[in-house]
């Protein structure tokens, strides 16, 4: 029975997405405020709904009902609880109702927050989120029921795919749905913009929050998913270039463009039509991802889906919704008003230049991943595009981008001084460079790239505490006032000083990776291997039998200076169920870096096994942890969360229905 109203709260859900869509237009259309006033309330009925139809899905897996279809091709009853529920996104039904569930919440979301945008423009933004609710029900609905029955019930599961059973995967889809999906209402903001017709920076004003909640998610979405693939897959890396990683990697980066000319637009009311247009452009990228994991072009760890016919389906809604974008941005961009004029040497100059770099690194992701399949599409002929394409296009581009973002803090409004600019951060400049040559004297020595990157993380990380630091002190203050100081600055330029901070960590986990260490080699108990400044020690080997499989542990020690620091255990996992294994890798964390084990096969010689030892590579997903925190921080700001002031209610009974028809002609 509860498997049944799941079903029909996505219809009525369907029905009420429809609602949604048609009267709040319409009304804005006929500035009717009662027909606008039902949008807020249809969006928050959708997502009522939605919800009602995941938690009756939820509650299918961790009953292990075996009626539903889709439960018996992706749970077993002996699954740990948490497992259990987390399959339900394990699999391609069970993700698309998620992807749902975060449309209907952010149209929720936009029908209770009534003062962070006006109302015309609300109205019409909630009428195209309900558009895509519409499309994706349907999707859904249609060809792709989570809740079918089977008439011959199975008494077992098959059990979700081995590599999905870990904790990343409870963590890491919900995040990056929240990221891809809440650039859907950007998208949403976008098109009633170009429908009104007025695009200014109280629009980007009431966009601004929602593209910092998406991009903080995504950040940490693609920051879990990295980490998943380096402990998980077994192969010691954290990033491969993987068409799929690659999808939620090019929304990232027109996101974060979005970001920086969503400022300038605010700013200066300038850069409107490029802004439009990566708004548009952004929610294109995160469609495109869609179907790249569930239309089965792509045979991927990933991918969720081999239908030909889900495909074809998702593909439509893709064609529909980029295509009409650009169409309505096509009709409506030429009408637009230029805003602000700014010097090229300026803060808003320098964010042009952001753009115009991430713009550049986004489509050179986009050529290395949609090439391989044009060709194979085209030609037959089968290629692969790895680290080497991207290392040779990608690489000097983010280069670039990281030497401009302290050079871009350091520049005013309007009109900079970049020979100012620069003076104020020679500080900075020398202090990183001193910190990168002491890191690479005792390293000693290493490649120039690595170097190179090095610097720029400590110089990007150097430069956003010195823009929290040039704001806060004056010469011959006190501590007390440079804190006093620091603390009355904005939420927005303490979010935007600690995500490119953040941004900072990162890249120099990355470049010290350089300095890692690899070990290949067969190894008996007693057997000491060193990696890097330590030795590991195979000690013991034993089995075990853990819910619904049986794993093979090698146990190993971690030794300095002949001392024992760690134990780690690495394993290799068989599931009955599925009749497949997996290879768990063993990891000792030691201040900020990692000593790896990974599992080979046994043979004459001992046990194979692979060792690493992975300098400061924990800074990387810090650095991601610490630009989201940012994110969170601008999005915190007051100025962010009073929207557009509404006129205050007349105490005339009789001017009542005027006063409303007022209001929504003057937003």
């Amino acid at each position: 029975m509860i498997v049944e109203i799941g079903h029909y709260a996505l219809v009525l859900a369907l029905a009420l997405s429809v609602i949604q869509t048609v009267l709040p237009f319409w009304g804005a259309r006929a500035r009717d405020a009662s027909l606008m006033g039902i949008g807020p309330v249809a969006a928050v009925g959708v997502f009522i709904c939605v919800a009602i139809a995941f938690g009756a899905l939820t509650w299918a897996y961790v009953t292990s009902d075996f009626t539903v279809r889709n439960v018996v091709e992706n749970s077993h009853s002996l699954k740990p609880l948490l497992f259990r529920i987390t399959g339900l996104w394990g699999n391609h039904e069970g993700s698309m109702l998620l992807w749902v569930l975060v449309v209907a919440l952010f149209g929720a979301l936009l029908a209770v927050a009534r003062n962070m945008a006006p109302g015309v423009l609300r109205a019409d933004a909630l009428a195209v989120q309900g558009l895509i609710s519409v499309a994706f029900l349907t999707f859904i609905i249609s060809v792709s029921n989570p809740f079918a029955r089977l008439v011959a019930p199975p008494a077992e599961g098959q059990d979700l795919n081995p590599i999905l059973q870990d904790i990343g995967l409870a963590i890491h889809p919900p995040l990056l749905y929240i990221g891809y999906v809440g650039f859907s209402l950007v998208f949403a903001f976008a098109a009633a913009a170009l429908i009104g017709g007025r695009i200014d920076a109280i629009w980007a004003r009431a966009v601004r929050p929602w593209c910092l909640i998406a991009w903080a998610f995504l950040t940490l979405g693609i920051a879990m998913g990295s980490y998943w693939a380096y402990y998980e897959l077994g192969w010691g890396g954290f990033w491969f270039w993987d068409p799929v990683e690659n999808a939620s990697f090019m929304p990232w980066l027109s996101g974060t463009a979005l970001l920086h000319s969503i400022l300038v637009m605010e700013k200066r009311d300038a850069l409107k039509v490029w802004t439009i247009l990566l708004a548009i452009l952004t929610f294109s990228l995160s469609l495109l991802g869609a179907f790249l994991v569930r239309s089965g072009v792509l045979t991927s760890v990933h991918a969720f889906a081999t239908d030909p016919g889900r495909g074809l389906f998702i593909l439509a809604i893709l064609v529909f919704f980029i295509g009409g974008g650009f169409a309505l941005f096509a009709w409506r961009a030429p009408l637009l008003k230029t805003g602000g004029l700014f010097a090229p040497v300026s803060r808003e100059g320098a964010l042009v230049v952001n753009n115009l770099l991430l713009a550049t690194a986004c489509a050179t992701v986009f050529i290395g991943t949609l090439y391989p399949l044009a060709l194979e599409g085209l030609t037959g002929d089968k290629i692969s595009v790895g680290p080497p394409f991207y290392d040779a296009t990608f690489v000097p581009l983010a280069m670039a981008l990281l030497l401009l973002i302290p050079f871009g803090q350091a520049l005013a409004w309007k009109r900079g001084d970049l020979a100012g600019a620069v003076s104020r951060l020679l500080f900075v400049m020398g202090l990183s460079i001193v910190a990168c040559l002491a890191i690479v004297f005792m390293q000693h020595g290493g490649p120039v790239l690595a170097v190179i990157g090095l610097w720029l993380g400590i110089f990007v990380f150097v430069g956003g505490v010195n823009e929290i630091l040039s704001r806060s002190w004056k010469r011959g203050a006190s501590l007390s006032v440079v804190l006093r100081r620091a603390a009355g600055l904005p939420r927005s330029a303490w979010g935007a000083a600690v995500a490119h901070a953040g941004v900072g960590v990162c890249v120099i986990g990355l470049a010290a990776q350089a300095w890692s260490i690899e070990t290949l080699a067969s190894v008996r108990p007693g057997q000491p291997l060193a990696v890097g400044p330590y030795e590991v020690v195979l000690t013991d080997s034993f089995s075990r039998q853990v819910a619904n499989y049986r794993e093979d542990v090698a146990r190993f020690h971690v030794l300095q200076g002949g001392a024992i620091i760690r134990t780690v255990d690495a394993s290799k996992r068989f599931f009955p169920a599925r009749n497949t294994s997996t290879t768990e890798a063993g990891i000792s964390t030691i201040g900020l870096g990692q000593v790896y084990v990974a599992l080979g096969d046994a043979g004459e010689h001992g046990l194979g096994v692979r060792l690493y030892w992975k300098p400061w590579v924990l800074l990387i997903w810090i650095g991601a942890v610490i630009a989201a925190i940012g994110g969170a921080l601008s999005f915190s700001d007051r100025r962010l969360r009073v929207g557009a002031p509404t006129r205050g209610r007349r105490k005339q009974p009789a001017a009542k229905d005027a006063t409303a028809m007022a209001t929504v002609a003057a937003q």
